[in-house]
């Protein structure tokens, strides 16, 4: 398998990242207890032992606390961090006083955000900073000023977005003398929008996506890493009860099933196998913090579907024919 473009840049990034969201808690204000550190460490063992050295953060993930607990890992094992590649995201804000939630890509709050984020790792520079969600009122020029000053100062080594099209993308990029090098989408056998876009070209179903056009190709012709958040659909294909699901996702689920039996595999493997497979070198973020679950994940490498085996699993899930 080729390498993906996030090593071609070279970063030693692993096929697989570590999705951080659900370490150190709930959504609250609740210290972290040392369960909570247990089971941070416990993920990061069973991430490494699986071959993945890469860990995705963000600053809102359980109000910082991800972050937090993560540092607290990282300073007790400080040999880690030059092991692994660290992405964090920002732009993101809870809402607070009356003020509704929403996104700020602000000079000043990017820049305090990354402090933020700096602080609760314990660490003094994240290998990859992703801005979170478009932003509305985003000045590209102060963004690029925020960048050009985290850049200067060692507190980011390289930037990339989050569920952005190729349009925002080529905006930020106007302004930037950085290269963004990721682009994380949601994307999953549940979540195909992002290949309907492509084969509905001149059908009438096209009216019906909803998936930026042109987006996976111009990242593909940009080098910009696809990564794919929600990979595993939240495990309706891998054991979750689907039974109130509609028949294509029932369908699909046995058909991994089958297929997992037949290759002596996981049903997560086969479900993260099916991305990597396409040539656009889609990296997962698994969001799970189960440890068996990221064992079950890792063997995805060893797994290659062929052309059929992946069309089979595509058009299950379509619940429809190819057009």
């Amino acid at each position: 398998m080729n390498k993906i473009p996030i090593q071609r840049r070279g970063l030693a990034a692993s096929r697989l990242v570590l999705g951080c969201m659900g370490l150190g808690g709930g959504w609250n204000d609740e210290p972290i207890t040392d369960q909570h550190l247990a089971a941070a460490h416990a993920a990061v063992d069973a991430a490494l032992a699986a071959g993945i050295n890469m860990f995705d953060h963000a600053d809102i993930y359980t109000r910082g606390k991800a972050e937090q607990v993560f540092g607290q890992v990282l300073k007790e094992r400080p040999e880690l961090r030059e092991r692994i590649v660290l992405q964090s995201k920002c732009g993101i804000r809870f809402a607070e006083n009356g003020i509704p939630g929403r996104y700020d890509f602000s000079k000043e709050h990017i820049l305090r955000s990354v402090d933020g984020s700096l602080k609760r790792l314990g660490v003094e520079y994240l290998d990859i900073l992703l801005f979170h969600r478009p932003d509305p009122l985003m000045e590209p020029e102060e963004v690029a000023e925020a960048i050009a000053a985290l850049k200067s100062a060692g507190k980011v080594r390289a930037f990339g977005v989050s569920n952005m099209s190729a349009g925002q993308i080529r905006l930020l990029q106007a302004y930037s003398k950085e290269p963004f090098i990721v682009n994380q989408l949601e994307m999953s056998l549940a979540k195909i929008g992002w290949l309907d876009q492509g084969v509905h070209v001149n059908q009438d179903a096209a009216k019906e996506d909803i998936f930026p056009e042109g987006t996976l190709e111009y990242c593909r012709l940009e080098n910009i890493q696809i990564q794919a958040w929600g990979p595993l659909a939240q495990g309706v294909f891998s054991g979750r009860d689907h039974s109130d699901q509609p028949a294509s996702i029932r369908e699909t689920a046995e058909l991994v099933q089958a297929m997992a039996h037949e290759k002596g595999t996981t049903r997560e493997a086969i479900i993260l196998a099916w991305l990597m497979r396409h040539p656009a070198g889609i990296q997962p973020v698994i969001g799970t913090a189960n440890p068996e679950r990221i064992r079950a994940c890792g063997e995805a490498a060893n797994i290659t579907l062929t052309r059929e085996e992946w069309y089979s699993l595509y058009v299950s899930s379509r619940g429809r024919a190819l057009p």
